[in-house]
């Protein structure tokens, strides 16, 4: 029977794949409401930190900033560079490497990530981003 469905924000999951820096905590995924589509959650980045390099396989993915500031890097090397605040939507094409960093020394960047399809991420070693630069 399809049917709305409500997830508390005190019932988010914490149990859904991590990338070093920052904390996903899922909403609306297969676990939860059965999606076979989407994935939404709720992701912190602490201040002062950078996370680690990574990307999301097939899946496109769309972060909207809450709070805080926030630079992404993307690119085979990291080499590009962009900023977003509260109220900025981000698009993140499939299989696209990106790091996301919080210079803030006291205040967290929270957003509302969705993604098509499951959570799926794939962290990226420093080893792997110099061996895509000495491949070039």
């Amino acid at each position: 029977m399809s049917e709305v469905r409500i997830v508390r924000f005190g019932d988010l999951d914490q149990r859904t794949a991590q990338t070093p820096g920052m904390r996903r905590r899922a909403a609306i995924d297969r676990a939860s409401v059965g999606s076979e589509k989407l994935w939404v959650g709720v992701v912190t980045v602490d201040p002062a930190t950078r996370t680690g390099a990574h990307h999301h396989g097939d899946c496109d993915s769309v972060v909207c900033v809450t709070e805080g500031s926030i630079s992404i890097r993307w690119g085979a090397r990291l080499e590009n560079r962009t900023e977003a605040g509260p109220g900025d939507f981000i698009y993140i094409p499939a299989r696209l490497v990106h790091q996301e960093i919080n210079e803030s020394d006291s205040m967290p960047v929270s957003s509302i990530v969705v993604r098509s399809g499951d959570n799926v991420v794939e962290n990226v070693t420093s080893k792997q981003l110099a061996d895509s630069e000495r491949s070039r």
